[in-house]
């Protein structure tokens, strides 16, 4: 067995090590308190370059007494979304729970209206009213935006449990997902639209 323990680590390994650390701790610190400019999120962007709305709605979510989750419009009342028990919904109903959590932490209501909003850029939000969060949809790829874009489509949407998209042969990649078969075509049109600006 080798004996180690008459070698040195080599001195310039460990001064750039540290140098690394110490140009991390400042610039960490500097942005922090102000001294040097953080980078811009993507709604200050789109508030720099005055990006307008194409379109946006408000909704209400909430768990249904046989497991399903319901969109509801918060003007109209009108459901917009079914995902119903057994669906391929995770996304969905992972991004609520992280809201319902923060509404928590932050001592406001569960029950408010989250914002869906379609950008002229192409960027899809959705934004939390009660907190003021907003999440950059298109960061999470095409099929779990498509899953917030189709609520932007007229009409109500029931995202079938996984055996229902089997039996009526849905069992391709865009069945298996939280986009209701009939907002599909539509939904692509959305999310397309404007080009492929920040998102």
């Amino acid at each position: 067995m080798s004996d180690f323990r008459g070698e040195k680590f080599p001195r310039g390994a460990l001064y750039g090590a540290a140098g690394m650390i110490g140009i991390t701790i400042v610039v960490v610190f500097g942005i922090r308190f102000g001294v040097l400019p953080a980078r811009p999120t993507a709604p200050e962007l789109r508030s720099e370059h005055q990006v307008a709305i194409a379109v946006t709605r408000d909704f209400r979510f909430a768990d249904r007494a046989d497991g399903a989750l319901v969109a509801t419009d918060a003007k109209t009342n009108q459901v917009a979304l079914v995902l119903e028990p057994g669906s391929n919904s995770g996304f969905i109903r992972g991004v609520m729970r992280g809201l319902m959590r923060e509404r928590m932490l932050h001592e406001v209501p569960r029950d408010g209206a989250v914002s869906v909003t379609q950008w002229t850029d192409g960027a899809l939000t959705l934004k939390d009213n009660s907190t003021g969060r907003i999440i950059e949809l298109g960061s999470f790829g095409h099929t779990n935006r498509a899953a917030f874009a189709q609520l932007l489509v007229p009409g109500q949407h029931v995202v079938p449990s996984l055996a229902k998209a089997e039996a009526i042969g849905g069992t391709g990649p865009d069945a298996n997902t939280s986009v209701a078969p009939d907002a599909l075509p539509a939904t692509r049109r959305i999310a397309t639209a404007g080009g492929s600006g920040p998102a």
